[in-house]
């Protein structure tokens, strides 16, 4: 697993299609029904979560960056949704740009980041001057360029424990420092492919594996679900770790969340679709309630 791999899985080839071309699949949809489920922004395809690179692209389809920006968990994403939707209005017709500068006062009212919040003012009251979209450019990859520079670092760390340098306890307890120094500041696209490249691999030993999941298992609701719904949903992973994982799942998770975890699991193997599985979670709450 090397950083050019990291860069080819994200941005790249098919899913970069799938994700700025319309093709017969409304992405704002797509993203708007991650939300309503309380994930993390995909590609339409689902193969893949959103990182702020996505983005740069031209041909993004602008209302999806739009509600991007709106309902993105990852942060780090909404705020770099709000870049390609500024970039334009300076050289806009008076009635596009009225009609844009409403967009952004709703991005404003509605997105569930702060920061995102703060920007999307600071746009409008500068009347989206160049300097100001800039200035929010550099600021952005201020906080994402040192997070994705110590995640390069620890790609040395995965391949000293693949080539057996360093035992399971070691690699995480230094997976644990990296998880400290970028949480928030790294794309959860690019942190989960390394997770999921690290539950894929033959040559990660299944100690390591076992004890990576122990710690998933701590972390916030959201990023559990998705990490762990994504050991459970690979075609490939051993029957060991499967067992493993949903065992510890059992054990030391509410009934509810061991649900969420299933669900999503079955969303990720096209058992179910995110309608079925959005109807079956408001049953879940309406049946609660009585």
């Amino acid at each position: 697993m090397s950083s050019a791999q990291v860069s080819g899985a994200h941005g790249t080839g098919q899913d970069a299609e799938i994700f700025t071309q319309n093709t017969g699949y409304d992405l704002a949809d797509h993203f708007l029904a991650c939300a309503k489920l309380g994930r993390y922004l995909t590609v339409a395809s689902g193969n893949r979560f959103v990182i702020t690179d996505d983005f740069r692209d031209v041909n993004l389809i602008h209302e999806a960056a739009a509600v991007a920006a709106i309902y993105s968990k990852d942060f780090l994403v909404a705020q770099a949704a709000l870049m390609p939707l500024s970039g334009s209005i300076a050289t806009m017709q008076s009635s596009v740009r009225d009609k844009y500068e409403r967009l952004f006062h709703l991005i404003e009212e509605q997105t569930l980041s702060e920061d995102v919040r703060y920007t999307a003012k600071s746009l409008i009251e500068s009347r989206f001057r160049e300097s100001e979209i800039k200035a929010i450019e550099a600021e952005l990859g201020g906080k994402i360029s040192p997070a994705r520079i110590r995640y390069r670092a620890f790609l040395d760390i995965v391949k000293q424990l693949m080539d057996r340098k360093i035992d399971a306890k070691t690699f995480v307890e230094e997976f644990k420092a990296f998880t400290q120094d970028v949480a928030g500041r790294l794309d959860f696209g690019i942190y989960s492919f390394c997770l999921d490249s690290l539950f894929r691999s033959l040559q990660v030993p299944a100690t390591a594996k076992k004890l990576l999941v122990l710690e998933i298992i701590s972390y916030p609701t959201l990023i559990r679900r998705e990490l762990l719904s994504n050991i459970l949903a690979y075609p490939g992973q051993t029957r060991d770790l499967i067992e493993f994982a949903s065992s510890m799942i059992e054990r030391q998770l509410d009934p509810e969340a061991v649900i969420e975890i299933d669900l999503l699991k079955g969303l990720k193997l096209r058992r179910f679709s995110m309608d079925a599985i959005s109807q079956l979670a408001t049953k879940s709450i309406i049946q609660s309630m009585h």
